[in-house]
């Protein structure tokens, strides 16, 4: 699977099994899509799930989960100590694999769109999918719960939906449907019944009061287990790692005479989560993640996996050089980009920058996806053009597909803007016998950029529908006076 969206929807319902298992049914029956994870807690009263697929099929699979929680749940019997504003309560879409957040974005009006014409629920997009800066945060779109958000939507005009009705739906409240980078839900429980204590402390910690930074933190009570809890979202777990937090709270309970009870996650945790945290926690020097036994088993196998399909360098010239559109300028100047960051990754782990490399690496294999994403896009677009013109579907589908082809060199100029910006970071730590290699693959960089933006001035050009073109207008100015900055640089 090329693309790969994670998505995980919260649902008001935590006591329940049988009716969380007809929701989990419900996306499990969607093709395309594997079921990750779920977890349900009755004192929250909210079951979590995550699973993941094709963009297509992981909209069609939320869509029968939110149908099912609306059939199944009525909120004016519910009753939790965790905030939401519907039986759907949140939404997000996650970019895993050859997709972005702004594919995400896309995703989440699609699924809010529909959700508010079918199922005659209100849905507010929220994070980066938010139409107003003021309903980004999740926890703005939550405050006063149910209630504050239905004297909003009946006081204040800008608190009209993106998509529904302007009222709550009778059972169902409203949905918040958005797209977000991944996060850390995590959990710290305290051996005290004070909930006053689990507030102050979540005050303390949380970045929109003072605390730590990404991090969003509330107090909360656990009747069935007669203790309190301290809830997080760590928005950005590498600059404050999990370790961080779990010590913060620990710390603050001290102060209150109240010791630590446990941890729990919920939902999934990249695994650059827990490698950062142990890093954190042991004081590693000069860790990188090449350092992992299993990670590197996986990335040698997967290079033994990939030794069997795709093509060596030689069968890639040769197929650049053969008397056909694919590949060709695309998918070039994507693999140039890939070397580029290549270059940083080797500069990155001799000056034993574990953060440039991981963050490099992540760049040179993108690059390298979008290499057969190009040339896939190009060859949809040649049968596009083949459809005679005079069929009614003709001037649309080469609309779309066009737009495709020029949103791939367009993330690809982007993503090569990245690799010479971390290539010039790398130069200033980095000893001279390796500055020469980085301002090689600077230059790479830059040339790559230079290149992909022609081929969207190329396509943009040929691209029948303005709206679309002005669409993409914002992304492209960006990314050109990025270039131009990085030119001075180098």
């Amino acid at each position: 699977m090329n693309q790969i969206v994670e998505c995980v929807p919260n649902f008001s319902e935590g006591r329940n099994r049988t009716t969380v298992q007809a929701i989990l049914n419900a996306v499990t029956s969607t093709s395309d899509v594997v079921h990750l994870d779920h977890s349900m807690d009755p004192d929250h009263h909210r079951a979590v799930l995550t699973f993941c697929g094709s963009p297509e099929a992981v909209v069609e699979a939320a869509f029968r989960a939110i149908r099912t929680a609306t059939n199944l749940i009525d909120l004016r019997s519910h009753a939790g100590v965790h905030p939401r504003i519907g039986v759907t309560d949140v939404i997000p879409f996650i970019p895993i694999k050859g997709t972005t957040i702004e594919d995400c974005v896309r995703l989440a009006m699609r699924l809010g769109e529909q959700v508010g014409r079918e199922l005659e629920i209100p849905v507010f997009l929220y994070e980066r999918a938010a139409t107003r800066a003021d309903h980004a945060p999740l926890e703005v779109v939550r405050r006063g719960g149910l209630e504050g958000l239905a004297f909003r939507m009946a006081s204040d005009p800008k608190w009209v939906p993106d998509f529904g009705p302007s009222r709550l739906h009778p059972s169902a409240g409203a949905i918040a449907i958005g797209a977000r980078l991944p996060l850390v839900a995590f959990n710290v429980n305290l051996r005290s019944q004070n909930i006053e204590i689990a507030r102050s402390i979540a005050r303390t910690v949380r970045q929109s009061t003072g605390g730590l930074a990404h991090v969003k933190a509330i107090g909360v009570e656990l009747a069935s287990r007669g203790m309190v809890q301290v809830s997080m979202n760590l928005t950005n777990y590498q600059l404050t790692p999990v370790q961080s937090a779990f010590q913060a709270v620990k710390v603050e309970a001290e102060k209150h005479g109240v010791s630590v009870a446990g941890s729990e996650l919920i939902g999934l945790i990249p695994q650059a989560a827990l490698e950062h945290a142990a890093v954190t926690s042991l004081q590693l020097a000069h860790f990188n993640p090449s350092h992992i036994l299993e990670r590197r088993i996986a990335e040698a196998m997967a290079i033994g996996e990939q030794d069997k399909f795709d093509q060596t360098i030689l069968e890639f010239l040769s197929a650049v050089s053969d008397a056909r559109p694919t590949p060709a300028g695309g998918s070039v100047a994507a693999l140039v980009g890939a070397l580029a960051a290549s270059l940083g990754v080797m500069g990155a782990r001799i000056a034993k920058q574990s953060d440039g490399e991981t963050n490099l690496l992540q760049l040179s294999r993108r690059l390298y996806e979008l290499v057969q994403e190009d040339a896939a896009a190009y060859e949809t677009l040649m049968k596009a053009y083949k459809i005679p013109k005079e069929h009614p579907t003709h001037l649309s589908t080469v609309s779309n597909t066009l737009l495709k082809a020029t949103e791939i060199p367009l993330e690809v100029a982007e993503r090569a803007c990245d690799v010479a910006r971390a290539l010039h970071g790398l130069r200033q730590v980095v000893k001279p016998a390796v500055y020469s290699d980085l301002t090689v693959g600077m230059i790479l960089a830059i040339a790559t950029a230079e290149a992909s933006l022609f081929t969207v001035q190329t396509n943009a050009n040929c691209q029948i529908n303005q709206i679309v073109t002005e669409s993409l207008q914002a992304k492209v100015i960006k990314t050109r006076e990025s270039l131009e900055e990085l030119r001075r640089l180098c």
